[in-house]
């Protein structure tokens, strides 16, 4: 059977329903790229508004439940896991990561007030600049936990700890075990 939408990885696979959320996230910055070439020619039509709506969804709820998994339950449990290279691999990498969550929130601010005036057929436009410079700090950010992250979790992390990753990630969601 095809479904609408993609199946997400249960709970049970915590790493996974991060990447899956990443996942997601292209699909949203690619909508604010469709937007950017749909806006000029339809204004805020229906599927402006409805697209407009989408990403806006998505970055308010979604994205913040993901940036605290990260932030709350991911990282401080490598920091508690990792030795040596790993650990200092990763007293490179937090700053960083810590530091593009805070810019995406800032740059999120100025896109949702735009996006917000096209989902209200209010406005009919929207950064492309703003929209670059999102894509481009949010796919470092993607590549960086899919190359370095995940895989030291996956490495390091105890079944118990992948057990006790998903838990908080699915009780984070209001979602009942």
């Amino acid at each position: 059977m095809n479904t609408l939408f993609d199946s997400a990885p249960g709970f049970d696979q915590p790493l996974a329903v991060l990447k899956h959320c990443h996942d997601r996230i292209r699909k949203q910055l690619a909508t604010m790229t469709k937007l950017l070439d749909h806006l000029p020619t339809h204004g805020a039509d229906k599927e402006a508004q409805q697209a407009a709506q989408s990403v806006l969804n998505y970055f308010t709820k979604a994205a913040p439940l993901h940036h605290e998994d990260e932030e709350i339950n991911l990282l401080p449990e490598l920091q508690v896991t990792a030795k040596d290279d790993d650990a200092r691999l990763l007293a490179a990498l937090l700053p960083k990561i810590l530091g593009q969550h805070e810019d995406m929130a800032a740059q999120w601010q100025q896109l949702e007030k735009q996006l917000s005036a096209i989902a209200a057929a209010s406005a009919a436009s929207l950064s492309a600049r703003a929209v670059q410079d999102f894509q481009v700090l949010y796919s470092e950010h993607m590549q960086i936990e899919e190359t370095q992250i995940a895989p030291m979790a996956k490495r390091l992390f105890s079944d118990a700890q992948m057990s006790a990753l998903g838990t908080a990630m699915q009780a984070r969601r209001g979602i009942a075990a």
